[in-house]
């Protein structure tokens, strides 16, 4: 599979390990979420890197604080019609503070790989050979943005209000003007 990460086609050193095959000791794998909770220990103790993936049923919860022990995570989306990925990224992202690499594998749709990105994937799985042009003019369809995401692009709101955004980006809270005008 060829990896999209950050916009360039690099390297894919990584290798998924199904749950009754061994586990090579000296490469990049990632492993089911299944294996990674009834063998944590043993794949703890390992001198190279260690991944999971997580199946778009799974709760991206379960990954707990093990989430900063992950070099990277992957999220499967079986066919286009399947967003749950999407959530489980940004809960990685957003409530477990994931910092580590964040895959998409699976349909990897042109139309969706920009709110991947939004969602804080950092790469994704495409087939060998599958034009990535298409991927990279979907990064610049867009240029502002009305809901901020996890990849911490600046909104609409803080372009307009830049005092405000600073105060909502260091954790103060505040009513947009419009609201408060409404509830006076």
């Amino acid at each position: 599979m060829a990896l999209l990460q950050h916009g360039a086609l690099q390297p894919n050193n990584w290798r998924f390990v199904g749950d009754d095959a061994a586990i090579p000791a000296e490469e990049p794998v990632t492993v089911s979420l299944k294996r990674w909770q009834a063998e944590n220990e043993a794949l703890r103790g390992r001198n190279t890197p260690i991944g999971v993936r997580l199946k778009n049923d799974e709760q991206a919860l379960a990954l707990g604080d093990d989430v900063h022990r992950l070099s990277l995570i992957e999220v499967e989306f079986p066919k286009f019609t399947d967003g749950r990925a999407f959530s489980q990224a940004r809960i990685l992202r957003d409530k477990l503070g994931y910092q580590g690499e964040l895959r998409g594998v699976g349909t990897i749709l042109r139309d969706q790989y920009l709110y991947m990105t939004r969602c804080g994937i950092d790469s994704v799985e495409l087939l060998e050979g599958k034009p990535i042009d298409g991927y990279l003019a979907a990064l610049k369809e867009f240029s502002a943005w009305y809901q901020p995401a996890s990849d911490g692009r600046v909104t609409v709101l803080e372009l307009r209000h830049p005092a405000k955004a600073s105060a909502r980006r260091s954790g103060a809270t505040f009513i947009s003007e419009s609201v408060a005008a409404h509830s006076a």
